[in-house]
């Protein structure tokens, strides 16, 4: 799987990137609609269709849509988060735009406007911060950071995810952007993986919601597109408005 996404990122051409993503929203849509209350029929599709559109025609023209994306995740994960809700079916399909929708189609327009290398920086940061949270857990993890949430993280492995993601992102952005210090790299990786754990957080309280261990079967023993992408949805926004910042 890391080999096809790098494949993806280094050498599609850019029309065929904006479909790969397009067809990862919709896969990640339809995953979606279930934990939002659109199960099944002409709803579920629906939200996969306009989530799709949004995908396809924001990777080109993504307008003021990243600080909506970071507002909206922003306000969607004290909903869901800090009061245990769920997303109310009756919004499904516009918070879909927010949710996924947009961040792929940022992602999509990243690599046209700051090349495969900002593009593979994301991607690697928030796989860093997820394997180092993993790991540090493992092997330190006492205290859990969400425990009826996700019981298996732990505070510990959030801190050594942060940190890795602080050091990783100040070692390897000052060879692909310029205009920051590493200093304000380590602050940009770790407020990277700060969100990347809330979006993890915010799609297992869906699931929990919703009475759903994973979004789907489709990755054996992974769960589904939605299981390998919670962290990115909620990182992608963060990082594009930095970059569009220093460019």
């Amino acid at each position: 799987m890391a080999a096809v996404a790098i494949a993806a990122i280094v050498w599609l051409p850019q029309l065929a990137f904006r479909a790969a993503v397009t067809g990862l929203a919709a896969a990640a849509a339809a995953e979606y609609a279930p934990l939002a209350g659109r199960r099944s029929g002409l709803g579920r599709w629906l939200v996969v269709l306009v989530v799709a559109l949004s995908t396809w025609l924001l990777s080109e023209r993504p307008f003021n849509t990243p600080l909506v994306a970071v507002l909206g995740l922003a306000v969607a994960a004290g909903f869901v988060l800090g009061r245990g809700r769920a997303i109310p079916s009756s919004l499904a399909a516009l918070f879909g735009v927010v949710y996924i929708g947009i961040p792929f189609a940022l992602l999509a327009h990243l690599r046209a406007v700051a090349g495969w290398r900002a593009t593979l920086l994301l991607v690697v940061t928030v796989v860093v911060s997820d394997s180092l949270q993993y790991y540090t857990g493992r092997m330190f993890g006492r205290r859990p950071l969400a425990p009826t949430i996700s019981p298996k993280k732990t505070i510990e492995g959030a801190i050594g995810g942060v940190a890795a993601a602080a050091v990783f992102l100040a070692a390897a952005a000052p060879l692909v952007l310029s205009g920051l210090s590493r200093t304000a790299f380590a602050g940009a990786g770790a407020m990277l993986s700060l969100a990347g754990i809330c979006g993890d957080l915010f799609e297992s309280q869906l699931k929990r919601t919703a009475g759903i261990k994973d979004s789907s079967d489709l990755i054996p023993g992974h769960g589904g597109v939605l299981d390998r992408v919670d962290a990115l949805l909620f990182a992608t926004p963060v990082f594009y408005v930095l970059v569009r910042s220093v460019l």
